[in-house]
């Protein structure tokens, strides 16, 4: 007796021991079930979550000490999105902080290391508050970062290293604050670096000549500092250079006939 015209295919799955019969429909249903299950999970878990840059704002808002228009703590709330607060540019794309521009506020504080965790950051604006002490090395996870403006703070001891990894960098201005020690040398690993302005510090030794490896600087200036020694022909030999300042320090040497 014949129960159907069309008789359900079935895939024959062997073990050692028995055969078990699963119809095609299933098996296409269940392979397709691991797939979204699989999809969905590692789209979760590459999907850039914004709490994470809410988190390091709010960190650095607590470390604020003064607030003098209380302009911060009035605006940078969990009750409103991140991408409307004061100073804040978010991506369209990614929905993620790719600009702070906190400058001229009045603030007074620290910077905490949680601000590393801004890993779309692009432009870091503080400039023109009285922010003291040191950068925490976290900062050297920002790698998308192209500008850091710190103009006119209160920070003090040694430019840090870490700059040298922050290979997008492009414009960095660390004029008017405290800082102590040699120019990093290893400031010529930013190859794609304009404008470096570290005026009005307390910076001494000699220029390196490896600024000079800076193929695409514009603006050098130097000025005001306690540095010594001569002045490093490599500098001018820097074809893209527009402005190099070197007032106010101890430089010796001639400068070459052809600037």
């Amino acid at each position: 007796m014949v129960l159907s015209r069309n008789p359900i295919q079935w895939s024959s799955h062997e073990t050692q021991t028995q055969t078990v019969r699963v119809p095609l429909w299933a098996e296409v249903a269940i392979t397709l079930a691991v797939f979204i299950l699989l999809h969905g999970h590692t789209s979760l878990a590459t999907v850039p979550n914004i709490s994470i840059d809410e988190a390091a704002l709010l960190a650095l808002r607590s470390h604020i000490s003064s607030h003098p228009n209380n302009i911060l703590p009035s605006n940078w709330s969990s009750s409103t999105p991140i991408c409307t607060w004061i100073g804040i540019t978010c991506s369209s794309c990614h929905h993620r902080v790719t600009a702070l521009d906190i400058s001229s506020m009045q603030l007074h504080g620290t910077i905490p290391p949680h601000l590393g965790n801004l890993s779309f950051l692009i432009s870091l604006d503080i400039s023109d508050n009285t922010f003291h002490g040191g950068f925490p090395e976290e900062l050297a996870h920002l790698r998308r970062l192209k500008l850091i403006n710190v103009t006119s703070n209160n920070f003090s001891g040694a430019i840090p290293s870490f700059f040298s990894l922050l290979s997008n960098l492009r414009f960095v201005y660390l004029s008017s604050n405290q800082f102590l020690g040699k120019i990093p040398t290893s400031f010529s690993n930013l190859t794609k670096l304009e404008v470096l302005r570290i005026q009005r510090n307390f910076l001494d030794g000699e220029i390196p000549r490896e600024i000079g490896d800076l193929r695409y600087l514009t603006v050098l200036d130097l000025q005001y500092n306690q540095l010594t020694g001569s002045i490093p022909p490599s500098i001018f030999n820097i074809t893209t250079v527009q402005v190099t300042a070197l007032t106010g320090n101890n430089l010796t040497g001639k400068l070459p006939r052809t600037i």
